[in-house]
C-alpha cells in the first residue's frame, strides 16, 4: 500500500499515528477504564455468587446421586450405608412404566417396592406359583435383603400369599446388574433362564426371558455403558502412568517447536507454502487424467440425466472437468499471490521468527496458559455445581399410589393424597397395595418458580465469566509482549517480570474494559444458544421456509461471533499498549488493520498455516508413538506395562491424543497472540517512525533488512 500525506483526512479509516518522543512501550499512566461497565461486571458476579449460595442452602444433589428407597430414605448414606443399590420388587414395572435411566436422572420411582441392598441378585429365584402350603413359613421362603423393612420374617404372621399381595417382599429375582445404583437385569444372562422361571402370565421360561427382555429392551445401552464405563476406568488405572509420560513428551515437542522457530520459520513456510501448491498442481493433473478417461469413454452427464447420486456424478467427465477448473483457477490465484506478495510473506516471517525470540526472552509466557487453565476450571465446576444444585432444589412430595389397582378397595386412589415416606402405615390403608411414593419436587415458593431464570442467569454468568478469563489471558500477554517490541535494546530495556507487571496492570485498570468486550461476545454466543435451542425444540415443524430462515441466522450470528472475537483480541492489544477504554481502542485496531488490510491477510494466513503444521505435527507424532506403544508393537523392558492388560488400548491412546492437542493449542496460542501484538506494533512503528535519526524504528534488524531493500535503507541511529 502506498504512503499517505500526514495531513490527508480523506482516509474513511481515520489518519495514521503521528510520532511521540517520549513514547516507548505500554504507558505506565494511565487510568481506570469503562468504569461503568466494571461496576456492572462487580454486581453482576456479587449476584451470581447469591445464586450459588441460594441454590447450596436450597438444593440437594444426593436425589441425583443416590437413589431412593420405596420410604424416601437415600440408599448408601445415612441408615442404609453400606447399601448403595436399590432393588426393585418386580422390575417389568419400572421398564414398562418408564425409562429407569430418566429414573435415575430425575429421581423418578417406579410403581414397585424398592429397598436398598448391599449387592444386586446374581442368579435366579421364583416362588413357584404353586406348592406352598398355607401353612408355610414365611422366613424359609423369602430373604430378608429382598423384602421391605417394614416386615420381620422372624415374628410376622402373615402369610405367604399375603406378603406377597401386599408386595413386601419380592416375588422373583434374577441377575441383575449395577447401573446408576439401580440393579437391572443382565440381558446377556436371560438366554441361560433354568426352565421352571416362570412369571405370571408366561407359560414357559422362554416366554418369561422375552417378557423380560421386550420390557427391558431400552435399557439395553444402559447396561453395556455400565459395563464399558467400569472397563475404560480400568484402564485409565493401568494406564495413567503412562499417559502423563506421553502428555509431558507433548509439552516438551510443542516447546521445542515453538524455540525452533526462529531458526527454521523461513524454511518451513516456503516448504508449506510449495507444498500446498504441489497439492493443487497434483490435484489438476488427476482430475485431466480423470477427465480424459472418461472423455475416451463416452461418460457424460447427457447420459444419465439429473441425479441426486454422488457416486453417479464422479463417473462423468463434466464433473472432473469442474473440479479441475476450479483448482486451475486456485492455483493460478496462489502463484499471482506468491509473485506480488512476497515481500508481505517476507515480513510475516520475519515476524514469526521474532515471535519466537520474544518467548524465549519472556519464557514465563509459556506457563500463561496454565493460570487460564486453572481460572477456566474454577468457572466451569463453578457453573455446574450451581446447576446441579439449582436442578434438585425443592422438597420432595409423596402421594399414596396403589401398585395394583385391580385389588378390593384400590381403584380409588388417585395419587392425590398427600403421606410422608417414614411414617406411613400400609396395614392401615383399606387397599394391600398402598404405599407412599415420590411424586414430584415442589415446584411452589418464589425460589422454586424462578428455577428457569436462574439457571438462565448461570448460563450468562458463565460465559461472561468464561470469556473474561479468555480476555484476562489475551490482555495479559499483549502487554508482555509490547513491551518486548517498544524495548529500543532488545532485550537489554525489558523491565523485568513482563507478565506478571501486564498482569497486575490489565487488573488494576482495565477490569472494566475486558467485562465490556467480553459482554459484547457473550451476548451473541447467548443468541447462538437461543437459535440451537429453538432449532433442536421445533426442528419437525418446520417447513423449508423456516429452516431456511434458521439456518441464515445461525450462519450470521456464527461469523458475527467470529468478527467480535477478532476485533477484541486486536482491541485487548490497544488497550494493553495504550490503555484507552474499549470503544477507542476497537476502533483504532480496526482503522490501523484496515489502513494495512493486505499485510493482515497474508500474516494472518501464513501465521494459520504455519501453527496447523506445528499441532500436526505435535499430535500426529506423540499420537502414532502412543499407538505403537498402547497397541504392544513397543515393548518396554521388564514388566513395568504390557499392552495386553488393557480392555480398549484406544482409551489411552484417544486420551493422549485430545490431551496433545489441548497442550499444543495453549502453548500455541501464546504464540499466536505474541504475533498479533508483535504485528500490531510494526504497524504502529511504521506509521510513528520513518527510521531517521529524529523518528527511529522500533523494529527488529531482520524487519529492517526487509523494508531497507524496498524503501532504500531507513537508518536508524540509536536514541
Amino acid at each position: 500500500m502506498g504512503k499517505k500525506k500526514e495531513n490527508d483526512s480523506s482516509d474513511p479509516y481515520g489518519e495514521p499515528a503521528k510520532h511521540d518522543p517520549t513514547f516507548n512501550g505500554p504507558l505506565k499512566n494511565r487510568g481506570c477504564t469503562d468504569v461503568i461497565c466494571c461496576i456492572f461486571f462487580m454486581v453482576f458476579i456479587g449476584g451470581y455468587l447469591v445464586v450459588g449460595v441460594l441454590a447450596w442452602l436450597y438444593g440437594d444433589p444426593r436425589q441425583v446421586i443416590y437413589p431412593r428407597n420405596s420410604t424416601g430414605v437415600f440408599c448408601g448414606i445415612g441408615p442404609n450405608e453400606g447399601k448403595p443399590y436399590v432393588f426393585y420388587f418386580d422390575i417389568l414395572k419400572c421398564a414398562t412404566g418408564t425409562n429407569i435411566m430418566a429414573a435415575a436422572l430425575n429421581g423418578l420411582q417406579c410403581p414397585t417396592t424398592q429397598v436398598c441392598v448391599n449387592t444386586c441378585p446374581n442368579s435366579y429365584w421364583i416362588v413357584p406359583l404353586s406348592g406352598y402350603f398355607p401353612g408355610a413359613n414365611p422366613r424359609d421362603v423369602f430373604s430378608d435383603k429382598y423384602c421391605s423393612p417394614a416386615i420381620d420374617l422372624q415374628t410376622t404372621k402373615l402369610t405367604v400369599d399375603q406378603i406377597l399381595s401386599k408386595e413386601l417382599c419380592a416375588r422373583f429375582y434374577i441377575p441383575s446388574t449395577p447401573v446408576f445404583n439401580r440393579c437391572i437385569p443382565k440381558i446377556a444372562d436371560l438366554p441361560g433362564i433354568p426352565s421352571n422361571f416362570t412369571l405370571p402370565g408366561t407359560a414357559t421360561a422362554n416366554e418369561t426371558a422375552s417378557s423380560i427382555m421386550s420390557a427391558t429392551g431400552d435399557l439395553f445401552t444402559g447396561f453395556n455403558a455400565k459395563a464399558l464405563g467400569v472397563k475404560i476406568f480400568e484402564d485409565f488405572a493401568k494406564s495413567w502412568y503412562w499417559i502423563l509420560i506421553g502428555l509431558l513428551i507433548a509439552m516438551l515437542a510443542s516447546l521445542l517447536f515453538l524455540l525452533l522457530l526462529r531458526f527454521v520459520a523461513g524454511v518451513m513456510v516456503w516448504v508449506l507454502i510449495v507444498g500446498v501448491i504441489g497439492v493443487i498442481g497434483y490435484g489438476i493433473w488427476h482430475c485431466y487424467w480423470e477427465y480424459s478417461n472418461y472423455k475416451a469413454n463416452n461418460a457424460s452427464i447427457s447420459a444419465i440425466g439429473f441425479t441426486s447420486d454422488v457416486s453417479v456424478l464422479l463417473r462423468v467427465q463434466e464433473t472432473w472437468l469442474a473440479f479441475l477448473i476450479i483448482l486451475a483457477v486456485l492455483e493460478v490465484v496462489l502463484l499471482l499471490s506468491l509473485i506480488f506478495l512476497r515481500k508481505r510473506i517476507l515480513i510475516a516471517i520475519a515476524l514469526i521468527k521474532e515471535a519466537s525470540k520474544a518467548i524465549g526472552h519472556i519464557m514465563c509466557s509459556l506457563l500463561y496458559p496454565l493460570v487460564t487453565f486453572v481460572l477456566l476450571v474454577i468457572c466451569v465446576a463453578y457453573w455446574g455445581i450451581t446447576a446441579l444444585y439449582l436442578a434438585t432444589s425443592g422438597v420432595p412430595l409423596y402421594r399414596v399410589m396403589a401398585l395394583n389397582h385391580s385389588l378390593p378397595n384400590c381403584a380409588s386412589i388417585n395419587g392425590t393424597e398427600p403421606c410422608d415416606p417414614l411414617s406411613f402405615n400400609a396395614s392401615s390403608s383399606p387397599c394391600e397395595s398402598a404405599r407412599c411414593m415420590f411424586l414430584k419436587y415442589n415446584e411452589e415458593g418464589l425460589f422454586q418458580q424462578n428455577l428457569f431464570n436462574l439457571q438462565i442467569y448461570n448460563v450468562l454468568g458463565f460465559l461472561w465469566c468464561m470469556n473474561f478469563v479468555l480476555a484476562l489471558g489475551q490482555c495479559t500477554m499483549a502487554g508482555a509482549f509490547a513491551s518486548y517490541y517498544w524495548a529500543f535494546s532488545k532485550p537489554g530495556d525489558l523491565p523485568y517480570f513482563p507478565v506478571a507487571s501486564s498482569f497486575l496492570r490489565t487488573l488494576r485498570y482495565h477490569v472494566g474494559s475486558l467485562a465490556f468486550g467480553s459482554l459484547i461476545l457473550t451476548i451473541v454466543q447467548f443468541i447462538r444458544i437461543i437459535l440451537e435451542y429453538l432449532d433442536h425444540k421445533f426442528k419437525a415443524a418446520q417447513n423449508p421456509c423456516t429452516r431456511f430462515i434458521m439456518c441464515c441466522l445461525k450462519c450470521c450470528f456464527w461469523c458475527l461471533e467470529k468478527f467480535i472475537k477478532f476485533l477484541n483480541r486486536n482491541a485487548y492489544i490497544m488497550i494493553a499498549v495504550y490503555g484507552k477504554n474499549f470503544c477507542t481502542s476497537a476502533k483504532n485496531a480496526f482503522c490501523l488493520l484496515m489502513r494495512n488490510i493486505v499485510r493482515v491477510v497474508v500474516l494472518d494466513k501464513v501465521t494459520d498455516l504455519l501453527l496447523l503444521f506445528g499441532k500436526l505435527m505435535v499430535v500426529g507424532g506423540v499420537g502414532v508413538l502412543a499407538f505403537f506403544f498402547f497397541s504392544g508393537r513397543i515393548e518396554m523392558p521388564g514388566e513395568t506395562f504390557s499392552a495386553s492388560s488393557l480392555n480398549y488400548y484406544w482409551v489411552p491412546i484417544i486420551t493422549v491424543v485430545v490431551g496433545s492437542y489441548m497442550i499444543a493449542k495453549g502453548f500455541f496460542s501464546v504464540y499466536s497472540m505474541c504475533v498479533d501484538t508483535l504485528f500490531l506494533c510494526f504497524l504502529e512503528d511504521l506509521e510513528r517512525n520513518d527510521g531517521s535519526q529524529e523518528k527511529p524504528y522500533y523494529m527488529p534488524k531482520s524487519l529492517m533488512k526487509i523494508l531497507s531493500k524496498k524503501n532504500k535503507q531507513p537508518k536508524q541511529n540509536k536514541k
